[in-house]
């Protein structure tokens, strides 16, 4: 049997994913920089909305999957991608306060559709001789989405910012009263993520099919929203589950940095000219490349060894970003190159942090299946991911209070500022590297006594077994 072959509906539905992550990732690598330059939020008042809207997202998938599996795959992605269409370009297109909050939430529910009903078809069409592969299909598929979605909106960015324009960006502009401002290029770049839901939203309705069971057997019920709640409580009053999912939220504040704190950072001390789109690729490039090797490396340690490695690295990633200004210089030779030293630093502590999640992600998920009672590590699986979800929640608004402090919105500076004043406004902008230095290192000591306590437990239990079947003196 070829194993590589699946249903024509498996493939259109990994292209529409990847239609669906570039729009996602386009979007939310400028998304903190959008709300503040252009629609008027605050620092503070943009991490707390990032925040939730993160937060929300992970927890929506999980709620959603049982509505697409009584209302079917095909209808449920048609009202997806309308409900992502219709989000990005109210995003794009009327940049107010209360239009955004409408915004992230049509986005929110139209991605808490999607991604159940991808991963859904990927499962409903392939059996267990080729589902790791189809899978993995899924995972590049993710990745090339999120690569691809950072990559172009950079230049979409700069070519809408240069005043004019001709050819279709004169005509973009002209649509939207050739908008003016801080932050009016970022519209554009929304208007792209609506476009590409707008693209998968076609390949939905034209090319979809709902799809059947490849490996047979009866079609479980869908479980309601009582039973979903009733899962949740039942997964999280596991100690050792609950614990571990608010420990690895650490990790997971600071990866989130590449779009809660890492644009903004970059726009205001080195410059508008910066592409944080492609430097945060540099964090997906290390995962497709490294993290299939190094899961072999470490096949044999215990998955909570695994984990250790990463709360070790991922302290340096953010350390190494605050390095820069004792570097010495604004420019740094790399040979066939100079480089701004920020965005150096910024490369290195990336890679570090690309690294760290090669060593946490795939044994975090087997950990936390280990878990799981027997019968239900398909639900613990399916709540695995709320570390990412609190992590982003505590990360994006403890971005948003530490840029407010250390490296402000220029434009909420006070007037009449020379060269010299504006500058001690950020001196001390590398001080929030630091403090999620300590995030990070405040995770590996909870990890190592979430460790030492376990291993004291399970020891005792053991010595308790071993007693109880040795034989006894009478």
């Amino acid at each position: 049997m070829n194993t590589w072959r699946f249903p024509a509906t498996f493939w259109f539905a990994n292209v529409i994913e990847l239609f669906e992550r570039a729009a996602y990732y386009g979007c939310f690598i400028f998304l903190s920089v959008y709300l503040t330059t252009r629609i008027g939020f605050t620092d503070r008042e943009t991490g707390v909305v990032t925040g939730v809207f993160a937060f929300v997202l992970y927890l929506m998938p999980t709620f959603m999957g049982t509505l697409a599996d009584r209302v079917g795959f095909k209808k449920s992605l048609c009202a997806a991608f309308s409900l992502l269409a219709a989000g990005y370009t109210v995003l794009g297109t009327c940049p107010t306060k209360h239009s955004a909050i409408l915004a992230l939430l049509l986005i929110v529910c139209g991605a808490g559709i999607v991604k159940p009903v991808v991963s859904g078809t990927t499962a409903k069409c392939s059996d267990e001789t080729n589902r790791a592969r189809a899978f993995s299909l899924f995972y590049w598929a993710v990745n090339i989405g999120a690569f691809a979605g950072k990559s172009v909106v950079d230049p979409i960015r700069q070519a809408f910012a240069a005043p004019g324009g001709s050819g279709l960006t004169g005509w973009l502009k002209g649509l939207l009263g050739d908008p003016s401002g801080p932050g009016s290029e970022l519209q554009f770049v929304n208007l792209y993520s609506a476009s590409m839901a707008l693209v998968a939203l076609i390949f939905a309705i034209l090319a979809y099919r709902e799809p059947r069971e490849a490996s047979g057997g009866a079609k479980p019920a869908p479980k309601s929203l009582a039973e979903l709640a009733a899962g949740l409580g039942r997964a999280l009053s596991n100690w050792r589950f609950a614990c571990l999912i608010v420990i690895t939220g650490f990790f997971w504040a600071i990866q989130g940095q590449l779009y809660a704190t890492m644009p903004k950072y970059l726009f205001r001390m080195v410059g508008l000219a910066t592409k944080p789109g492609w430097i945060a690729n540099i964090n997906p490039f290390v995962v497709i490349l490294l993290v299939i090797p190094i899961t072999q490396l470490v096949r044999d340690w215990r998955p909570i060894s695994s984990i250790a490695v990463s709360f070790l690295i991922i302290p340096l990633s953010a350390f190494t970003i605050s390095l820069a200004p004792m570097v010495g210089t604004r420019e740094v030779s790399l040979g066939f190159t100079t480089v701004n030293t920020i965005i150096l630093m910024m490369a290195i502590g990336i890679f570090f942090q690309g690294l760290a999640e090669c060593f946490l992600s795939p044994r975090y998920l087997e950990f936390a299946s280990k878990q799981a009672p027997p019968g239900e590590t398909g639900l613990y699986m399916g709540y695995a991911h709320l570390n990412s979800a609190f992590g982003w929640l505590f990360g994006f608004i403890l971005s948003g209070v530490l840029l407010d402090r250390w490296c402000p919105d220029p434009a909420r500076l006070p007037a009449g500022l020379d060269e010299a004043a504006r500058a001690a406004y950020y001196a001390h902008a590398h001080y929030i590297w630091y403090v999620f230095t300590a995030v990070g290192a405040a995770g590996f000591v909870l990890l190592m006594a979430f460790r030492h306590f376990t291993d004291l437990l399970d020891a005792r239990r053991d010595d308790a077994a071993g007693l109880a079947g040795a034989p006894q003196n009478v």
